[in-house]
């Protein structure tokens, strides 16, 4: 049985064999093993075809993986009816991209569950162009020993530290011992 460690450490071993671009070319691996992730900068002729920027990242919260994506797309392509089922299909394939490269890397096979739905967020850069960033979280298999992070927890232990120091006052607080009054 893998440890935690060994799983997080598999993850971001398949990420990063992926996300970089020239992945998908062979001539540029050092094993000469083409590796497609899914994305759209992957397809057409690097140099004749229009330049697609689009990239993927996970990033840890306990036992959960969040796979983001992030593009740049035209406004013409926003305002399509099938766009939002788009970028979860390119989640998806980053995904399955993800587990396939994991299996590669480690022999054990990556079991992630889909929390929730996606989150997509598409802001204007210009009257053409557009930044879509949109993120998906996943239950990492096996992770039976990490506890999730509690969105309170934090925040209150951030609040009774400000209120201690607020509690302080001016005047009570202990002064530096540069401080002549």
């Amino acid at each position: 049985m893998a440890t935690v460690y060994d799983i997080i450490k598999g993850i971001n071993q398949a990420a990063a064999n992926g996300a970089w671009d020239g992945a998908h070319e062979e001539s540029l691996q050092a094993d000469g093993k083409a590796r497609d992730a899914g994305l759209k900068r992957s397809q057409g002729h690097y140099i004749n075809d229009r330049r697609v920027m689009d990239g993927f990242g996970v990033k840890f919260h306990g036992p959960i993986l969040r796979v983001t994506y992030q593009a740049e797309t035209r406004i013409k392509e926003v305002q399509d009816s099938g766009f939002e089922n788009e970028v979860e299909g390119q989640i998806h394939e980053i995904v399955k991209f993800l587990k396939k490269e994991y299996k590669a890397i480690t022999g054990d096979s990556l079991t992630l569950t889909k929390e929730g739905d996606s989150h997509i967020l598409v802001q204007r850069i210009s009257n053409y162009r557009t930044d879509c960033q949109a993120h998906c979280d996943y239950r990492i298999g096996g992770l039976t020993d990490v506890e999730g992070i509690e969105p309170g927890d934090s925040k209150e232990r951030l609040d009774d530290t400000i209120r201690d120091f607020l509690s302080q006052g001016r005047d009570t607080a202990k002064k530096p011992s540069n401080v002549k009054v």
